[in-house]
C-alpha cells in the first residue's frame, strides 16, 4: 500500500496557476447547482472543443445485429451514424448471471489485458456485465512510435509510414467516423469517446443491463477517451479513466521528474501528444506546446464535468509518465465542485504500485466502487492514500 514516502520526486514544476473552476468568464462566482450547469455549458468551447475538436453529433439512427449468441462473450454489430454514410463496429458483452446487472463499458478491446480471464472474471464474479468495443474500428490509433516498432520488415513499415503520413497530411484522425463526419474537427479521442455513447444506445435497445449503473472505464489513451465520454454522456453514473496521462487526467501545467526503481522518469508533456500522436487531440491545442501556462483549463475541468455523478480516478504511483502528482492536484481542485454540489462522497481516487497498465487490482477497486454505490458495500482501505509528501511540492 502506498504512503507519503512511496514516490521519490526529483523535480516539481508548475507552469502558471490552475484556472479557477468556480468563476465565470465575466468574473462572477459559481455559487449554485444551476450556476454549475451554466458553467459547464460555458466550458464546452474551451475544455471540449479546443482540447478534442468539435464532436460528432448523436447519430441519425442506430441498429444492433447479433453476430454470435452461442457463448461468452455475445457479440453484436452496431450500425449507426448517418443513413447515407453508416458507421459499423462490433460490441462484445460478457454477461454476469444477473440479467439486469450493472455494466462496465470499455473501448479497449484492442489491448491485450482485455483477453485476460482473471481481468474479465473480476467483473463477472461480482455480478457486473463487461461490455467492450475496439475503438480503433472508429478511428485508427495512429502513432509514430507504432510505425517505428511495427515490424522489422521494411516493406511493411514503409506502407505503415505512408498511411501515417497521408492521414496526418489531411489534418485529421482518419477512419470511418471522420469519413462520415468530415465537417467536424474531432481527433481520434473524440471518435473513440463517441463509441462509448453508442454502446449505451445499443444496451438500451437490447435491454440486458441495469441502465442506472453504467460505468465507463479505459486505460491510457483509452482513458482519455473514457474521460471525454464521461464528461459528455451523463448516462454514465460512474466514470473511471485509468492512468490517462496528458490529454486525460494528468495535468498540463504540473511537470515532474521522479525516481522509480533507480530510473529517473518524467511526466508526459503536451509536446509528446503532437510529436507521437498528432491525430489524438484537437488541432487548436498545438499552439500551447511549450506554452502550457496559457491553456485556459486543466484536467480538473474535465474531471469536474462528471459532477454530481461518481468520478473514480485510478493511478499508479510508479507511473511517472501518467503524472500521478498532477492527477492528484487536479483531482483535489475538481473536489471544489463536488463540495459545491454536496456530493463529496462521489469523488473517489486511489494509487497503487506498479507499471502503466490497467491491472486486476485496478478493476478490483473499480468493482468495489460500483458495489459501494449500488449496494452500499464499504470501500476498502486502499483508497485515499497519497503517495508523496504534499508539503515538499515547492
Amino acid at each position: 500500500m502506498v504512503n507519503e514516502n512511496t514516490m521519490k520526486i526529483i523535480e516539481f514544476k508548475m507552469e502558471g496557476e490552475f484556472p479557477d473552476l468556480l468563476t465565470f468568464k465575466n468574473g462572477q462566482a459559481v455559487k449554485t447547482a444551476e450556476d454549475w450547469q451554466n458553467k459547464k455549458a460555458e466550458m464546452q468551447k474551451d475544455v471540449i472543443d479546443l482540447q478534442f475538436g468539435t464532436k460528432p453529433p448523436a447519430p441519425e439512427f442506430l441498429e444492433v445485429y447479433p453476430t454470435y449468441l452461442g457463448g461468452s462473450p455475445a457479440t453484436y454489430l452496431i450500425k449507426t451514424g448517418k443513413k447515407d454514410a453508416p458507421v459499423c463496429f462490433s460490441m462484445s458483452v460478457f454477461m454476469a448471471q444477473n440479467q439486469k446487472a450493472p455494466v462496465v463499458i470499455t473501448g479497449d478491446a484492442c489491448f491485450k489485458y482485455m483477453y485476460d480471464k482473471e481481468y474479465i472474471n473480476t467483473f463477472l464474479d461480482a455480478g457486473i456485465h463487461l461490455v467492450c468495443f475496439n475503438r480503433t474500428e472508429l478511428a485508427p490509433d495512429i502513432a509514430q512510435y507504432n510505425v517505428n516498432s511495427l515490424s522489422e520488415d521494411f516493406a511493411v513499415r514503409d506502407i505503415a509510414q505512408k498511411i501515417y503520413d497521408d492521414t496526418i497530411a489531411k489534418g485529421n484522425c482518419g477512419g470511418q467516423l471522420k469519413n462520415a463526419y468530415p465537417e467536424y474537427s474531432f481527433g481520434a479521442i473524440g471518435a473513440w469517446a463517441w463509441g462509448y455513447s453508442r454502446c449505451v444506445d445499443a444496451l438500451t435497445l437490447l435491454g440486458i443491463a441495469d441502465m442506472d449503473f453504467i460505468t465507463f472505464t479505459g486505460h491510457s489513451r483509452g482513458g482519455k477517451a473514457c474521460a471525454l465520454a464521461g464528461a459528455l454522456d451523463e448516462r454514465a453514473s460512474i466514470v473511471n479513466p485509468n492512468a490517462s496521462c496528458s490529454g486525460g487526467y494528468g495535468s498540463y501545467r504540473v511537470k515532474i521528474k521522479a525516481e522509480v526503481n533507480g530510473v529517473i522518469k518524467e511526466s508526459e508533456p503536451l509536446s509528446n501528444q503532437f510529436y507521437n500522436f498528432p491525430a489524438w487531440l484537437g488541432e487548436g491545442m498545438r499552439k500551447f506546446v511549450d506554452n502550457e501556462s496559457e491553456i485556459p483549463f486543466d484536467s480538473h475541468h474535465l474531471k469536474a464535468m462528471v459532477a454530481p455523478r461518481t468520478l473514480f480516478v485510478s493511478e499508479s504511483a510508479d507511473d511517472i509518465m501518467a503524472n500521478p502528482v498532477g492527477s492528484y492536484l487536479t483531482t483535489e481542485k475538481a473536489g471544489k465542485v463536488f463540495e459545491l454540489l454536496n456530493v463529496k462522497e462521489n469523488l473517489i481516487w486511489y494509487f497503487r504500485r506498479g507499471p502503466h497498465y490497467q491491472t486486476v487490482e485496478d478493476v478490483t477497486q473499480l468493482v468495489n466502487v460500483i458495489r459501494h454505490k449500488k449496494y452500499g458495500e464499504p470501500l476498502n482501505d486502499k483508497f485515499f492514500k497519497i503517495p508523496f509528501n504534499k508539503s515538499k511540492l515547492v
